[in-house]
């Protein structure tokens, strides 16, 4: 019985350097400490209520987004990994979108309505 081996060919690229990793570092750095000082800034009433929440969420998902682009190497695998990854996580923010419509946004504006207590 003979066994056969080869190496499986694939695309070669040139991952990032220690010192793009250290920029990634010191961006998610100073992203989480933005993050922290929304939180207090509200607490203190220094910035208007309602402004943190939308904020937090969007330096979240940068937060998100580079970690996934950079340390887990997704920016430089094949495009059908990126779909495969992007399209369950599109799929999961409609349906928390639709579910915060549904629960939040919604019974304030129409039941006050159909019951006639505007």
């Amino acid at each position: 019985m003979s066994s056969e081996s080869r190496e499986i060919a694939h695309d070669q690229h040139t991952h990032p350097t220690n010192r793009a990793y250290l920029w990634i570092f010191a961006i998610l750095f100073i992203l989480t400490a933005v993050e922290v000082g929304l939180f207090y800034l509200e607490e203190w009433h220094i910035v208007p209520r309602g402004f943190a929440v939308p904020s937090l969420i969007f330096l979240s998902t940068i937060k998100f987004v580079l970690v996934v682009m950079y340390y887990m190497h997704l920016k430089f695998d094949s495009k059908m990994f990126t779909g495969m990854f992007i399209f369950p996580l599109a799929l999961g923010g409609l349906v928390i979108g639709a579910l915060f419509l549904l629960y939040h946004v919604l019974p304030h504006a129409y039941i006050p309505a159909l019951l006639g207590t505007q």
